[in-house]
């Protein structure tokens, strides 16, 4: 496919991707919000547990919420699934299309393991759809019943799972399918257990039943979870843009503070909104692990005295930037599939490599994030002779 559409497609698709995950992240954090707003007031209509008075736009609002349902059907009601359907599939797509499609570049580093870009795809999927059963699995067990240990069994596995993309794919394509996971957890929770149940409560009250009650806890209880995980997602999303994280040797463990910082993030907020105190002390913990993820990114500190690093001369530095980056990294890449040079970033002249030398040193040194895949095979002892010119400040003579 020419790259022009290929970039076409992925443009329109990480728009629909983040229109559809607004949509869905919105009206999550307003229905927690609104149920942690809820107050029991003395004079209710029968079934109705709470109430909350909001105001938006010049209007008043009064939002009640029944403890299942209401006694009669109403004539008309607002379902909220296809934002969380379409946030997924739109995701799915983007992945097959960057990943998949481009497993050599994006999904494989051969130092990592070499392996067959079909046979990772596979591994890819299949690692959602089990990932999503063992959740579901975990949820349905007598874990279920203890919030606490539900919650340390899901980070686990969570933390687990990143790991283990750790060991098969490269940096980016593991924290990629970490937020995959993630996302495919919180849809799977929509699809299969809050509209189900939702669908049988909507039916019970139809044929004149009384509703089953454990049927709205197991809805709330997996929107409770989706509330949580949504900011870990979101990182994510943003994260692949910044190697620091997803190719740091610590890569898992950057992202298990992370998970942790955007738990307690929501839990501060979910707090406050329900009227229990501004509980502050959360913000510092949040930041505390923010700064472990951070700290978990820095690249080793040399031992090595200026003195007794090797000069090395720029033509050393030229040949590898020539042969290893310039291919992609040019006005007229010669790469195939590359028809203009990635993120803007040129090679051609002394001037744009003096200009990009943090660049260098953050993406091939720092971090082993360039070249993609290492797919121009740029070996350890190049990687050496880069840092060993940037330690020297990168003489251009």
């Amino acid at each position: 496919m020419d790259p022009l559409l290929i970039d076409w497609a992925g443009l329109i698709l990480r728009w629909l991707h983040v229109i559809t995950g607004i949509a869905w992240i919105g009206s999550s954090f307003y229905f927690i919000f609104l149920d942690a707003s809820l107050r029991a007031r003395k004079t209710m209509p029968e079934g109705v547990v709470g109430d909350s008075w909001q105001v938006h736009g010049g209007g008043f609002y009064q939002m009640q919420k029944f403890a299942v349902a209401p006694p009669e059907m109403p004539k008309e009601l607002h379902w909220f699934k296809y934002e969380a359907y379409f946030t997924w599939i739109t995701g799915f797509l983007l992945l097959a299309l960057l990943y998949y499609l481009g497993a050599d570049l994006f999904l494989i580093d051969p130092a990592v393991m070499d392996i067959d870009p079909n046979l990772a795809v596979l591994i890819g999927i299949a690692s959602l759809a089990g990932g999503w059963v063992i959740y579901d699995r975990l949820c349905k067990s007598p874990l279920g019943h203890n919030q606490a240990a539900l919650s340390l069994a899901g980070f686990v596995l969570l933390i687990a799972a990143t790991w283990g993309y750790t060991q098969v794919f490269s940096g980016r394509g593991a924290f990629v399918h970490a937020g995959a996971l993630i996302g495919t957890i919180m849809v799977g929770n929509v699809f299969f257990i809050i509209i189900p149940n939702q669908k049988k409560i909507v039916a019970d009250l139809l044929a004149g039943r009384a509703p089953d009650p454990t049927l709205g806890k197991a809805g709330k209880q997996r929107s409770v979870h989706n509330n949580y995980l949504t900011l870990p997602v979101i990182f994510v999303m943003v994260s692949t843009h910044y190697p620091m994280t997803f190719d740091s040797r610590w890569n898992w463990l950057i992202l298990a503070s992370v998970v942790i910082v955007g738990a307690v993030v929501r839990h501060f907020y979910n707090l406050k909104h329900a009227g229990k105190g501004e509980q502050y002390w959360l913000l510092p913990v949040a930041g505390a692990f923010m700064l472990v993820a951070i700290g978990l990114s820095l690249p080793p500190r040399s031992k090595v005295a200026l003195e007794d690093i090797p000069q090395v001369s720029f033509a050393e530095v030229r040949r590898i930037i020539d042969v290893r980056c310039a291919v992609c990294h040019s006005a007229t890449p010669s790469f195939e599939g590359f028809d203009k040079p990635p993120a803007g970033v040129v090679f051609d002249t002394l001037r744009e490599i003096e200009l990009s030398t943090q660049r260098i040193r953050a993406q091939t040194v720092n971090t082993r994030a360039m070249p993609l895949g290492n797919i121009t095979e740029m070996t350890d002892a190049e990687r050496q002779t880069l840092a060993d010119w940037l330690a020297r400040g990168a003489p251009l003579q």
